[in-house]
């Protein structure tokens, strides 16, 4: 697909958007009305949002749904998750089909600006790269002149594929796909050399093949992909809510506040953490919920490197770094505003 239609895309996101009626200041009164927090995702990407065979869904996405469901509802299992396509995501938001979306979605300026959502901030640091056969003797995105990638529709990794081979004035083929798993069933069926897609949804993938030993990530990383969750814009609430549910759960790695020693951090005479955990101040009932929203957080998911350990890091089959993804005091740069 062309970087052209990428382009119409949007255009028809937008007149979706101004189409759409604005968000109404009510998301925390409809959700606790309904006594369920309606959730975007992904339906099959490993280490962010996936059901397993019991239909038990688990992932860094999912767990800033649930993160978010006991902020809200008190109960981290009272979420629905509606498992969305890349061209379903924004326009089910937009029109109010889900409360929140927590898609593996990349923040960019359009998107931000031109479709009525807010990004809430940074939940995974990406870049997007290639996955090849280690058979076609390739170990390097420089020598790709005139492969044939299979990329997903109706994602920033179309244009990013297309200014990448133009910059580097070499040619390519489109194989373009609904999903990631078309995709990944192209690249094995070998209607494609490559698979272009964010690095850590390629490790995903990777995972997925017959044999992923002989499947290589190319070292290129060609885009900044900083992937977080979205709302409507038009309720500065919900925004609020959302947009401190993800920072509590950094604050609390940084704090040193676990799943395991929250009780007895509660104890702790050190100021910033009895503000985080809502033993002093008056921080959540500003924003609508309780005053304790990120003990809630913790005892449901656990802090930000919990949850990615688990998910996507050394706890998991994909066993990716931290990398960027570490706190700014560790080498990274994830980084969330102090309670106070």
């Amino acid at each position: 697909m062309k970087a052209s239609h990428l382009v119409v895309g949007l255009g028809a996101l937008a007149a979706a958007a101004a189409a759409a009626a604005p968000a109404s200041a009510a998301t925390l009164d409809t959700v606790k009305s309904r006594g369920q927090l309606v959730c975007g995702v992904n339906n099959s990407l490993a280490g962010f949002s996936a059901p397993d065979e019991k239909g038990q869904w688990s992932g860094i996405d999912v767990d800033y749904c649930k993160a978010l469901a006991a902020v809200v509802l008190g109960d981290a299992s009272k979420v629905k998750y509606v498992p969305l396509t890349a061209k379903e995501r924004l326009t089910a938001l937009q029109t109010g089909e889900i409360d929140v979306l927590a898609r593996n979605t990349t923040w960019t300026m359009s998107r931000d600006t031109g479709l009525g959502l807010s990004f809430v901030g940074v939940n995974y640091y990406d870049g997007q790269g290639f996955m090849v056969k280690n058979a076609l003797g390739v170990k390097s995105a420089k020598e790709l002149n005139g492969a044939s990638v299979c990329v997903q529709a109706g994602t920033t990794t179309e244009l990013n594929l297309a200014d990448y081979f133009r910059t580097h004035g070499m040619k390519y083929q489109s194989v373009v796909f609904d999903t990631s798993d078309q995709t990944l069933a192209g690249f094995n069926s070998e209607r494609c050399d490559v698979l272009t897609s964010d690095q850590s949804q390629l490790y995903g993938l990777r995972s997925k093949l017959p044999d992923p030993s002989k499947a290589s990530v190319l070292p290129e990383v060609i885009s900044k992909e900083p992937l977080g969750p979205v709302v409507r814009q038009g309720d500065d609430q919900w925004f609020n809510i959302a947009r401190w549910t993800l920072f509590a759960m950094l604050n609390l790695e940084e704090a040193g506040v676990t799943s395991k020693n929250v009780d007895e951090m509660l104890k702790t005479a050190n100021p910033d953490i009895k503000r985080l955990l809502g033993v002093e101040g008056d921080f959540g009932s500003k924003m609508g919920v309780t005053n304790d929203f990120a003990v809630k957080i913790v005892k449901a998911v656990g802090n930000y490197g919990e949850s990615f350990e688990r998910t996507v890091g050394q706890g998991s089959p994909l066993k990716i770094a931290r990398g960027q993804n570490a706190l700014w005091n560790a080498g990274g740069i994830q980084y969330a505003p102090p309670v106070r």
